[in-house]
């Protein structure tokens, strides 16, 4: 069962945000279909964490604030997500991340790539979704914190290196950011994700399992 959403009705545009990741997190079920520990990193509002179904959610965020949007089954520890503090070796089915490994550095992604390796089960899956550097490489620094860059060409050398096997890489599956024009309402989002055209798609997708 997806959990309520604790701000639902009391800010209509997360509300509406909301709506737009229900059907992301349908979408990520196709490669994740039966997820007993779900781990986000950098969760923030809780949007995809809140409606994803796990028997058990993590997420890691800095912000104490995004304590107030984790649904009552979401454990979100106020805490780095480069450690993965706490968190058993092979023990989580999932783990998602969206828009949060270009905020790193080469230092803080060799720490902890090997960490989500260590945790990840056998049949466990990485996803992330990722602006993709060739896609929107006008914009991609808009955002003074992005440090890294990833492009489609590039991501699965980061991961192969750690231990990770891309499975299915997607180079344009979203646009750049929530602002875009596309796509804003449940239904057009769940069309969109699966027409193979995709207008202004600039963010990638990303499947990985352990090697």
């Amino acid at each position: 069962m997806i959990a309520e959403s604790p701000y639902t009705g009391a800010y209509p545009w997360l509300e509406r945000r909301r709506g737009v990741w229900r059907e992301i997190a349908r979408y990520v079920r196709r490669d994740a279909p039966d997820v007993g520990t779900l781990v986000e990193l950098g969760p923030g509002y809780c949007d995809f964490i809140n409606q994803f179904p796990a028997s058990h959610k993590i997420g890691f965020d800095l912000n104490p604030e995004m304590s107030a949007f984790a649904a009552s089954d979401v454990e979100l520890r106020i805490a780095s997500a480069i450690e993965l503090a706490g968190v058993e070796p092979g023990g989580v089915d999932l783990v998602f991340a969206s828009n949060f490994l270009e905020h790193l550095g080469a230092g803080e992604l060799e720490v902890l790539l090997p960490k989500v390796r260590r945790a990840l089960s056998r049949r466990g899956r990485l996803i992330l979704i990722q602006p993709n550097y060739r896609r929107c490489a006008g914009h991609y620094f808009d955002d003074p914190t992005h440090r890294t860059v990833f492009h489609d060409g590039n991501i699965g050398g980061w991961l192969t290196r750690h231990r990770l096997r891309p499975l299915r890489i997607v180079p344009g599956l979203l646009p750049f950011s929530m602002k875009s024009r596309l796509p804003k309402w449940p239904l057009l989002t769940r069309l969109y994700l699966h027409s193979p055209i995709r207008p202004l798609a600039a963010q990638m997708y990303v499947v990985a399992e352990p090697a």
